[in-house]
């Protein structure tokens, strides 16, 4: 999900509209619109008055290897033509015929749903294809007389242009429904780490974070927000009660955590009685096993040993000048592994009797343990800043080879979750993504948290008080694998198939040139290693010097944004949703070049840096990753 300016400059610079620039932003999506239709698929009527209804919107013109931010009314037959309540959202990015494309080939990279008429962001999704679905009982209010605008960013990964359309599938309980009267409407709180930037993103690098090899967001940065303006905070209006949320986060994100802050607040809830240690029990007992069980181990391998000896002298009696002396001494070997077997047997029985009471307090002891464990599982932990936590939305990977790719999908809370909150109370949204596997460029830390007024629902005020009760839970999947993310690329093939292109470490240098190098038609025109004869190879410069990439004139004009991003060598293997990834021995990264637009850096010139050491290096283009080259430094 990468929400950032419009297509427009007549849009608003955030990537919230509110709604006293509605008539702007409406002349901006005229245009962008003009040529969409709205249809209605199916509609289907479920239990307790709910209509299920698939809406489409489009055919949207996706131009080759595009990766804009758009606005987009969401009018006439594209929503319900009655008021009423949503209780669920469910996404899709679909082909004509209703298909759903790979991801490795273009991703539904964010929609956001808002109501422009009461300024708020009620639904949002990424290429994780989140659904939302409200506890029952609770509904978000439409009426037919409100505006609602789209928020999309379509990423195409490929030069060819396709047409696609936007689908999303609503429950909605219309007001002239019987069940409609006791619906509670529940509201919509955004929480971002970088909440009102123009596109809220950071940058997670390799290696960043503490020792686990994770990286969290703000609380991990250094200096993330200016003085005064903490991003990722919200303040509860009124007071009421939390029911929902679920995070978002990019490919490498683990997972969203979400806090309460009351100023003052401590925990107010009972303590649990002192744990009662069974440690002067158990260790005499079990230093006492642990004898009993070394005496006979000891024993055993006297008796082994004396087997041992015994099988030797019986090999040889028959040549043995004394048959006899022979057999006393086997005699003897026999006497005394009997008498060790005697003491073998009297030492189990001890230990049997040991340890029948050391079960007995282990069993007492473990008890003790789980009772305490349960007790202080209800109390919520409350650091020195009177910050509590709600929920950690937990990023569940498919993808085998881990948290690098968008095949997962988050974990949301379920259907009983409440939170007591307070007007004045703050949220707090914190986002954790790996470090030891690659960077991770562009990262997200977004919630949608859905709560309710006392005003509405009296029962609000009986909700579990965080500084009470532990609210904290694991939650419920938000769904299983997506088909469309089994992409996964990173192969080989027979006789190397399935390779973009040579090992680039293996090729001849290229010219001894930094550049500039002119990047046009998907390619990097020079030490591009698909491509053949000399353009392929690796061009060359002294240690101390840079190469230069710079977008063709062409690209900026059609808006085919690219990034020049270090990754593994040689980094010729199949493109898919978890290859190539950026992570290259030495970090190198451009940005998404390109003029000033989000999701740009706003330069369409980049240079790598001049200290890398002797070798060849390898990148690739995040943004359309079947690009790859290679440069050499000597």
């Amino acid at each position: 999900m990468e929400i950032g300016k419009a297509e427009s400059s007549a849009v608003p610079g955030r990537w919230f509209i509110a709604a006293g620039v509605f008539v702007a932003a409406v002349l901006t999506l005229l245009a962008v619109a003009n040529g969409a239709r709205a249809e209605i698929l199916k509609t289907e009527v479920l239990p307790g008055g709910v209509q299920r209804t698939t809406y489409r919107i489009g055919p949207v013109d996706v131009t080759p290897g595009q990766n804009r931010i758009a606005y987009r009314p969401i009018e006439g037959a594209s929503r319900p033509a009655v008021d009423g309540w949503i209780t669920r959202i469910k996404p899709d990015l679909v082909y004509e015929d209703g298909s759903i494309p790979d991801s490795s080939k273009v991703m539904f990279h964010h929609g956001v749903w808002i109501n422009l008429s009461t300024n708020e962001q009620f639904y949002a999704t990424g290429e994780e294809k989140t659904i939302l679905d409200l506890p029952e009982g609770f509904g978000y209010r439409y009426k037919t007389d409100e505006g609602w605008l789209l928020n999309d960013m379509i990423h195409n990964l490929t030069p060819q242009a396709m047409k696609l359309y936007f689908e999303y599938t609503l429950d909605f309980i219309p007001d002239t429904a019987a069940e409609a009267a006791g619906i509670v409407r529940a509201r919509p709180i955004w929480m971002d780490v970088q909440n009102g930037s123009i596109y809220p993103v950071f940058d997670v690098w390799r290696d960043s974070g503490g020792d686990d090899g994770e990286f969290t967001y703000p609380e991990d940065a250094t200096n993330p927000y200016p003085p005064g303006n903490q991003k990722n905070v919200k303040s509860i209006p009124a007071n009421g009660m939390l029911i929902a949320t679920t995070g978002h986060v990019h490919t490498g994100g683990l997972s969203t955590d979400l806090y309460l802050r009351r100023e003052g607040a401590t925990y107010q809830g009972p303590n649990c009685p002192e744990r009662i240690s069974y440690e002067d029990e158990l260790k005499p007992l079990q230093q006492k096993n642990d004898s009993l069980v070394a005496r006979i181990n000891k024993l055993k391998q006297k008796n082994a040993k004396m087997t041992r000896t015994q099988q030797k002298i019986q090999r040889s009696m028959k040549n043995h000048q004394s048959k006899s002396k022979a057999k006393s001494l086997i005699k003897d070997i026999k006497r005394r592994k009997k008498s060790n077997s005697k003491t073998i047997a009297m030492v189990n029985r001890l230990r049997a009797k040991n340890k029948i009471q050391l079960d007995k307090v282990k069993a007492t002891d473990k008890a003790e343990r789980e009772r305490d464990a349960a007790c202080r599982g209800t109390q919520p932990s409350v650091d020195d800043g009177n910050r509590v936590h709600l929920f950690k939305s937990t990023a569940d990977y498919f993808d085998p080879r881990g948290p690098i790719s968008w095949d997962m999908a988050m974990v949301s809370t379920d259907n009983d979750w409440r939170v007591r909150v307070k007007a004045g109370d703050k949220l707090e949204l914190q986002t954790t993504y790996e470090t030891k596997r690659a960077s991770w460029p562009e990262s997200m830390g977004i919630n949608i948290v859905y709560w309710v007024r006392d005003s509405a629902y009296a029962a609000a005020a009986n909700a579990p008080d965080p500084y009470v009760t532990n609210v904290a839970q694991k939650g419920v999947l938000n769904h299983g694998h997506l088909k469309e993310n089994e992409d996964y690329g990173g192969e080989t093939g027979k006789n190397g198939s399935k390779l973009v292109g040579p090992d680039p470490t293996k090729l001849p240098d290229g010219p001894e040139t930094g550049g500039p190098f002119t990047i046009s038609g998907f390619s990097y025109n020079q030490g591009d290693f698909r491509l053949p004869g000399s353009a392929g190879r690796p061009p060359v410069v002294p240690q101390g010097q840079s190469f230069t990439f710079k977008l063709s004139d062409s690209d900026i004009t059609n808006e085919v944004w690219h990034s020049i991003t270090s990754c593994a060598a040689p980094c010729n293997k199949s493109t898919g949703i978890s290859y190539p990834i950026p992570n290259g021995e030495v970090q190198f990264e451009s940005g998404q070049m390109g003029p000033g637009k989000a999701p740009t850096v706003g330069y369409t010139q980049w240079s790598t840096p001049s200290d890398l050491k002797k070798g060849t290096y390898t990148f690739f283009c995040r943004i359309h990753p079947l690009m790859r080259g290679a440069f050499r430094v000597k």
